[in-house]
């Protein structure tokens, strides 16, 4: 088993290597690219984006770029079947990765955040699932949480596609418009709206730093 999971990491870098320099990263990089990319494939431009969303984002490609460019480029029905599809397989991969192939080496590198849902996926497995796919979507990191957990595969498999239908069906359909519109805002509105933010944010921190002291002087 050992010589097994060492082999298939081997091939998996040895896989991420060759794409490395044969500038197919190149092409993912950026949602034009990927659009340019996926436009010259045709109709072969379905699996090549499946494949190159679960090859890459769970090893750190951010998912975003996948499910944000699929609606400029198809309409808003396949874009979301394109989105899932990708999504689930890559969601797979990452899981199956952390439990059968490096789970020593990653449950190490599960951050502190992620561990205190532990209890939570023991007695409340799916509906905490679920909920975690709802909330954070697919990070590599939580991908790897739930491998080396103890959920089963088949609760993490229906758990994370469950969790996954209202964002992405919302990020399908409305993603284009709300692009949209963000282009049409003028400089000037974002460049208020981003005062007002670090103004807002300022007076919480200020607040913060101030109501301690406060509290002791109300104490006295």
């Amino acid at each position: 088993m050992r010589n097994a999971r060492l082999a298939l990491v081997a091939t998996v870098l040895t896989a991420l290597a060759v794409a490395w320099r044969l500038g197919v990263f190149a092409h993912f990089a950026s949602a034009a690219a990927a659009r340019q990319t996926l436009l010259a494939l045709g109709p072969w431009g379905y699996a090549a984006f499946v494949l190159a969303y679960a090859a890459l984002q769970p090893f750190g490609v951010p998912g975003t770029v996948f499910i944000l460019v699929a609606p400029m480029i198809w309409s808003w029905p396949v874009a979301f079947a394109l989105s899932m599809a990708g999504t689930m397989a890559a969601s797979v991969v990452g899981f199956l990765f952390a439990r059968f192939v490096a789970r020593e080496w990653v449950a190490a590198r599960i951050p502190a955040r992620f561990r205190a849902y532990d209890e939570a996926l023991e007695r409340r497995a799916f509906a905490t699932v679920f909920t975690l796919r709802l909330v954070f979507w697919m990070p590599p990191l939580l991908h790897a949480f739930f491998g080396v957990s103890r959920v089963s595969f088949a609760t993490h498999f229906w758990g994370s596609l469950a969790g996954y239908v209202l964002p992405l069906l919302a990020t399908a359909y409305f993603g284009p418009r709300l692009f949209d519109w963000m282009v049409s805002v003028p400089a000037t509105t974002w460049a208020l709206a981003l005062s007002l933010v670090l103004v807002v944010a300022a007076g919480v921190w200020a607040w913060r730093r101030r109501a301690p002291k406060l509290g002791v002087c109300g104490a006295r």
